[in-house]
């Protein structure tokens, strides 16, 4: 007798590492027990999942929205009902247990296609303000995940479907929360990150190493930088901390990012959901400096819950400036207890078994016995 072919479960993620990453550690979990991934996502993010766990790649049409006008609209709802089409024959064909999506608009032609080919669907939503494609897709799956607790609070349809995950992070991430905080030592150096997210961010290029500048010889002399720039930016960023004498390492990526974090006394980055959640599992303070102007402010909403928590400073951009942040960098350092208080309460923050979680939730909706 021929055995029983493998569960078949399909993750739908594009777009950027927010939405690739913890998809990537339920896949690693899935596969762990038995069950084939497959990785539904759009020709930019194909680019980046040649080392995703997946046992096949499926592309389809997406496009987010990027304007009001009724040609872009025109444009974005062309695209997205070309990769419904394709999404729906694609699911006929693949007969998936569930198919579970990350957000962002690459996930709204594969969600919606298995729902009309009746199949269960799961969505996880890793910011604390559900964005708008979930939106869009939250009343037709099956299951809402969540990073955040409460982010259906006050709308019972959807609340009754919620369950609070946490947010998957990578083995990576896992392995980096082994190492503990180490507290300032009394004219020890002083480690910090700063990175603006998987392709870098000009403000911090432009603040950071200008406020570097203006602090006090003594404590200048004491950093350790290690500081994700664009490629553009890396040159010029280099330039300055070697005039300043400052020891830095400035590159575009870096790929032990989650071990960076462990090492350093200090953060300064954005506050995209995944940012958030490996400082909350490895526990470290940071300086969140949100991306300004989203139509969802995600971002504000998911520093704000850090900072209200204890464990990190909420500074809009429009008050990160080289001075400000150097008054906020030298009150820090002259306040030890407080990096270690901010750890203590970023690491409260933490799940370390958001992947196990949500792959159970996953299992159930599926039916997947295993």
């Amino acid at each position: 007798m021929a055995p029983a072919p493998r569960p078949l479960v399909m993750l739908a993620a594009g777009g950027t590492g927010g939405h690739l990453f913890p998809a990537e550690a339920l896949a690693g979990v899935l596969a762990a027990r038995g069950i084939d991934v497959d990785l539904v996502t759009d020709s930019r993010a194909a680019r980046y999942a040649g080392h995703f766990p997946a046992r096949r790649l499926h592309v389809l049409p997406a496009e987010t929205v990027r304007g009001r006008s009724p040609v872009a609209l025109a444009r974005t709802a062309l695209t997205l009902g070309m990769g419904f089409l394709k999404g729906y024959r694609l699911m006929r064909a693949m007969r998936p247990a569930v198919v579970v999506g990350f957000g962002g608009y690459p996930t709204v032609p594969p969600i919606l296609a298995a729902h009309y080919a009746g199949f269960p669907t799961v969505i996880h939503e890793a910011n604390a303000v559900m964005g708008r494609a979930n939106t869009l897709l939250a009343s037709r799956v099956t299951a809402i995940a969540s990073g955040y607790p409460d982010i259906c609070a006050g709308k019972p349809a959807l609340a009754g479907k919620a369950q609070h995950t946490g947010n998957p992070v990578r083995p990576t991430v896992i392995a980096a929360a082994s190492v503990p905080f180490a507290p300032l030592t009394p004219g020890g150096p002083i480690d910090l990150l700063v990175t603006g997210g998987s392709q870098g961010a000009r403000v911090m290029s432009e603040v950071v190493p200008a406020g570097v500048e203006t602090l006090d010889p003594s404590l200048r002399g004491r950093l350790r930088l290690v500081q994700q720039a664009r490629p553009e930016d890396v040159e010029a960023v280099r330039a300055l901390y070697a005039r300043l004498g400052v020891r830095a390492e400035v590159e575009p990526f870096f790929a032990d990012l989650p071990a960076r974090m462990a090492n350093a006394h200090l953060v300064i980055s954005r506050s995209g959901a995944m940012t958030v959640a490996e400082l909350g599992l490895i526990g470290r303070p940071s300086i969140l400096v949100p991306l300004p102007g989203a139509l969802d402010q995600d971002q504000l909403a998911n520093a704000t819950a850090l900072a209200n928590a204890g464990g990190a400073v909420l500074m809009p951009q429009s008050h990160f400036t080289p001075d400000s942040f150097a008054e906020l960098v030298a009150r820090l350092a002259g306040a030890p207890g407080r990096l270690e208080a901010m750890a203590a309460a970023a690491r409260a923050m933490g799940r370390a078994n958001a992947a196990e979680r949500l792959a159970a939730l996953v299992l159930a909706i599926g039916k997947i016995d295993v």
